[in-house]
């Protein structure tokens, strides 16, 4: 898909440069994996304390009941 959008030179140079990338459409690429990818992680941290667990689960008795 093509897009045209207005990024700020010196930001967009700097993501280059930091990321070593081989050109400016590679480091928006990788900037928006990189936010994806935190913006799924913050989910998955809003159900810690959500879950309710068996306290005495013995991992290890279980291993062995086939």
């Amino acid at each position: 898909m093509t897009t045209n959008i207005v990024i700020e030179d010196k930001l967009l140079n700097e993501a280059v440069k930091l990321g070593k990338h081989s050109s400016k459409k590679a480091a928006v690429v990788e900037a928006l994996k990189e936010y994806v990818i935190k913006r799924k992680q913050s989910k998955i941290i809003s159900l810690f304390d959500s879950i309710d667990y068996d306290t005495n689960y013995n991992y290890k008795k279980q291993r062995k009941i086939k």
